[in-house]
């Protein structure tokens, strides 16, 4: 047993609070007033350097601040059994109780973050490419827990924000209607729904996501209404797995996310095998498939139909359900009445799908023009990469 000065940690404590310890990584940049996690973790940072007493009057304050911050409670009340050499009202094993187990899996998650923060520069492997048009994207880790806000620079990501987000009572990869699970995938911010119009379920206002998209419906995966959205006023968070599906965050980090989700506009990637990586060890990757996209735009515009044919899978499938068969022949009669083709892609973002399989998510305004047709129209394609190394299109879909 561990003991800071004469006073002995009750067990289920000592489980959460050892561990090795990095200073706490601020939430948002120019925050004035520390933010309640930032306060609670480093409340946990004294409580580890054996300084019981400057641990528990953090925390006292941090309750009176936030007492619906039931993890902040449970903890002011292990400190306080521990300083009073007393066992805790919490049962101490949490073996068998199901709401401790609830309060040490969100300890462990928000801790996680305390202790292993992202390396200053390095970006979530499932951006590769973003264009000028978004300002800001979102990145959800479904396993750890967080919402990552980041901002775009020219093409330049870095992290601006982050706050911890609960998911799916049943974890993540949504497959079917009221499976409880949160999906995984790259969709869009389709709006912001207010306050006054929700049931207090959903807290201090929602964001509708496009679930289920393009890839989705491919997939044959159903459901609707999953959402980015608060919390009830009895609260401040939930527990890591709580909601239908949806992504729960404190009504304070949602309010403050709402001016940099800019609805129809703004891609928020759900992701359950999300790693940050430097940004040169992307950068190869970004251009071995930008080179194959290139090559599908220029064999397009030179007329070579077989050429460009050859970038589309067996299985390929347009967004009304053309296959590949009746694909190829819609194009080559097309393609053949034409003098010249001229096609150019501008906006183009590109992702790392969530997944098991090799998945590239292409999207951009594809402006086409040839002596008898002029269009621009925005387009998604699915490019998958096969056991040779090549890339081919899988699903492609126009808005």
């Amino acid at each position: 047993m561990i003991l800071a000065g004469r006073h002995r940690f009750p067990p289920l404590l000592l489980l959460l609070v050892l561990a090795p310890s990095n200073p706490a990584w601020g939430i948002s940049a120019g925050v004035q007033e520390p933010h309640p996690e930032t306060q609670l973790l480093s409340a946990l940072d004294a409580l580890q350097a054996g300084r019981l007493n400057e641990a528990w009057q953090s925390l006292e304050r941090l309750v009176q601040q936030q007492p619906n911050f039931l993890l902040a409670r449970w903890y002011r009340d292990e400190v306080q059994a521990a300083r009073q050499g007393t066992a805790s009202h919490t049962r101490l094993d949490g073996q068998h109780d199901p709401a401790v187990q609830e309060l040490m899996e969100e300890a462990r998650l928000r801790q996680g973050q305390w202790r292993t923060p992202v390396p200053a520069g390095w970006v979530p492997d499932a951006v590769l490419q973003l264009s000028d048009v978004h300002r800001y994207a979102a990145v959800v880790d479904l396993v750890r827990a967080r919402l990552y806000l980041l901002e775009n620079r020219g093409g330049t990501l870095s992290l601006s924000q982050h706050y911890y987000a609960a998911i799916g009572r049943n974890g993540a990869r949504k497959q079917t209607t009221r499976d409880q699970r949160t999906p995984i995938g790259v969709y869009r911010i389709t709006g912001f729904i207010r306050d006054e119009q929700l049931p207090e379920l959903y807290g201090a206002g929602a964001f509708p996501v496009d679930y289920p998209n393009a890839w989705d419906r491919h997939l044959n995966r159903t459901g609707t209404g999953i959402w980015v959205h608060g919390v009830p006023r009895d609260t401040y968070s939930r527990a890591p797995r709580s909601s239908e599906g949806c992504i729960t965050l404190a009504n304070a980090d949602l309010l403050a996310l709402r001016p940099f989700l800019v609805p129809g506009e703004t891609p928020v990637v759900f992701s359950d095998t999300l790693s940050w990586q430097p940004p040169e060890q992307l950068e190869p990757q970004r251009q071995e498939f930008l080179r194959h996209l290139e090559d599908w735009r220029v064999r397009w515009s030179a007329r070579d139909t077989e050429g460009y044919l050859a970038y589309y899978a067996d299985d390929f499938k347009t967004g009304d359900g053309m296959n590949r068969a009746a694909f190829a022949a819609y194009k080559r009669r097309v393609n053949a009445d034409k003098s010249f083709i001229d096609v150019q892609l501008k906006d183009l973002d590109v992702f790392r799908y969530p997944g098991d399989e090799p998945l590239v998510l292409a999207r951009f305004v594809q402006q086409y023009r040839s002596d008898r047709f002029s269009r621009t129209n925005e387009k998604e394609q699915y490019w998958r990469r096969t056991a040779e190394g090549r890339w081919l299109i899988v699903r492609e879909a126009s808005r």
